[in-house]
């Protein structure tokens, strides 16, 4: 009977485990191997030709992908901080008694979950030039000589990353909302008996009390950073020259538009290695901060 139920609980994991193995564990071992090798998608595998660590070497020859990994810091380093900082005043704000709290809840969060295809376009309009509402409003407020957007390499990473913010604001938000439910509300009674206003309650309650949240935030957010691909790609597709090239654009371009999977491969092994520095680095700084408190 006992060895049944044993063979009962594991057939019902089964199709778990084997969808991993299949479609996530294999793939990663694959790609190690192939990171080693010059491996041309049209030869298939037996063109394959082993050649040790030269593909990890090119990279720090390539111009290119050294644009794509400044761009990726300056994407990361810049959103990041804003994304954090305005979703968690948002929550506040929608977490206190606000006309149609429900309503404006779902208008943050539907950036999150539309089409980066349908998001990407809208904004390409939004960012035209000539035509677009964007431009069309600077000149009403009497700029007269608005920047070119994503036609210009100054202002098409920072539009990118106004995208970027935008679509991430709803999901952060919503987080933030469920991290300030678990806040004691004596805290903030016992900050007024003290006269702390709203903003000193903000700082010194809201704030300390939802680094868990932040630092969770801060993590998830950092590695969706250096996966950013879409708003990219069909915004700009890298462009103008390297100026908003980033490194998931850069494995894709390296694949299967000059068709170096080794080479690919081997990126994304960077990327690999760099997200799970960054994300161990943000551990020991967590908790030195919690041991501080």
């Amino acid at each position: 009977m006992k060895k049944r139920r044993n063979w009962t609980a594991i057939l019902f994991i089964a199709p778990n485990y084997i969808g991993f193995i299949i479609f996530i564990l294999l793939p990663v071992v694959f790609s190690f191997f192939v990171s080693f090798t010059d491996f041309n998608i049209f030869k298939g595998i037996k063109g394959m030709q082993f050649i040790g660590f030269e593909n990890f070497l090119n990279m720090l020859k390539d111009p290119w992908f050294k644009a794509a990994l400044i761009n990726n810091l300056k994407y990361t380093l810049i959103t990041i901080p804003c994304l954090i900082v305005i979703s968690m005043v948002l929550a506040t704000i929608l977490n206190d008694k606000v006309y149609g709290k429900n309503i404006m809840r779902a208008l943050v969060f539907i950036p999150y979950i539309a089409s980066v295809v349908a998001v990407s376009a809208v904004w390409s309009m939004l960012y035209n030039p000539s035509q677009g509402i964007i431009n069309q409003l600077l000149m009403a407020i009497g700029i007269s000589n608005p920047p070119a957007w994503l036609g210009s390499t100054h202002w098409a990473l920072p539009a990118l990353m106004i995208v970027g913010i935008w679509m991430g604001l709803g999901y952060n938000t919503i987080v933030y909302m469920a991290g300030l439910q678990s806040i004691d509300k004596t805290l903030y009674e016992s900050a007024q008996i003290d006269g702390a206003n709203s903003f000193q309650s903000f700082f010194h309650v809201t704030v300390p009390m939802l680094s868990s949240t932040s630092f969770f935030l801060f993590v998830t957010n950092i590695i969706a950073s250096f996966q950013v691909f879409g708003t990219v790609n069909i915004m700009t597709d890298g462009g103008p020259g390297t100026s908003t090239t980033v490194l998931a654009q850069y494995i894709y371009i390296s694949g299967f538009r000059y068709h170096k999977m080794g080479y690919a491969a081997a990126i994304a092994w960077i990327l690999l290695l760099f997200i799970f520095a960054v994300t161990l680095f943000q551990w020991k700084l967590q908790k030195r901060f919690e041991n501080s408190m």
